[in-house]
């Protein structure tokens, strides 16, 4: 349920997110009992300021009250993908080829859900990482959580 709304978000205010000057990088809906949070991930090529995010949270939120996608209440967040940032979607992983990764998946894939090393390959259906010297094969659908691991 949370990925169609999401999907359904995501058609409302990329345009809005778009014509601000910002990429929408990504957004996730957390329906926590009684605190449910939609974040929402912008980003831009010069970086994301706290001016940034205010503005795109009152645009963003006038739509969503207009169109009222969730039930009950929630908390909006608009935020910078950071240097940690969320990989989403194929296009995410295609940028950050030949970066150091992690991985969390949501059934075991040869013996462990917890990879991380660089992502090597991305195909049709998923993408390959390198771990401890080892290729892994993970398909998108296996992906619970994938984030750019920062090096410093």
């Amino acid at each position: 349920m949370a990925e169609k709304l999401e999907k359904k978000i995501e058609q409302m205010v990329r345009p809005i997110i778009e014509d601000m000057g910002c990429e929408f990088w990504g957004c996730e809906y957390l329906p926590v009992s009684g605190h449910a949070t939609l974040r929402i991930y912008i980003d831009k090529p010069q970086g994301i300021t706290v001016d940034d995010c205010a503005e795109v949270s009152h645009e963003v939120s006038g739509i969503l009250d207009v169109e009222d996608p969730i039930s009950g209440a929630y908390n909006l967040e608009i935020s910078s993908p950071g240097l940690d940032r969320p990989l989403m979607n194929p296009a995410h992983f295609e940028r950050y080829k030949g970066e150091m990764i992690a991985v969390r998946t949501l059934d075991p894939i040869m013996g462990r859900r917890k990879f991380k090393g660089p992502l090597i390959n991305i195909t049709a259906d998923g993408i390959e990482m390198e771990v401890d010297g080892e290729v892994y094969a993970i398909p998108f659908e296996e992906i619970d959580k994938a984030n750019l691991v920062p090096q410093f």
